[in-house]
């Protein structure tokens, strides 16, 4: 796809700048490497190619390792993600699976143990804010345009 269908930021710019405003918040609370891994795998999982890379960038222009980045899709099959991140990636996973996976106290228990209140929330509407982008972006044929990756 080289051309998005229609310019969602420009048409709808409160919607638009509502969501950032709750990433924005999101990343505030968790620290933006570990939001920015969330955002990548729930994109993974929705199959956003615009968010895919967005993320996977960003991460690498935040110093983030490669293999980590790439392994990301397989991180329960890794021992590159420490057991917070774990937690994170898990409850991200199962409200990106709300349809099927419906949030269980299993998981809910689990990623309490690493986060906060606070932190859990955050998670939550960061796990939130990602599938409403990745619906946009699937929707709107968001382009991804080839480009060299940035220096880590």
């Amino acid at each position: 796809m080289t051309q998005a269908r229609l310019q969602h930021a420009t048409l709808a710019p409160e919607a638009f700048n509502g969501l950032v405003a709750a990433s924005n918040a999101a990343k505030a609370t968790l620290g933006a490497q570990l939001a920015e891994l969330v955002y990548l795998r729930i994109s993974q999982i929705n199959g956003c190619a615009y968010c895919i890379d967005m993320h996977a960038r960003s991460l690498l222009k935040g110093g983030e390792d490669f293999q980590r980045i790439n392994s990301l899709v397989a991180w329960r099959e890794v021992d590159f993600y420490s057991e917070r991140e774990r937690a994170a990636l898990a409850w991200a996973e199962t409200l990106a699976h709300i349809d099927s996976a419906r949030a269980p106290d299993a998981d809910f228990a689990a990623v309490s143990a690493h986060f906060s209140d606070t932190e859990v929330v955050a998670l939550t509407y960061a796990a939130a804010v990602i599938s409403a982008f990745n619906r946009i972006g699937v929707a709107m044929h968001l382009p991804v345009k080839q480009a060299p990756l940035p220096a880590q």
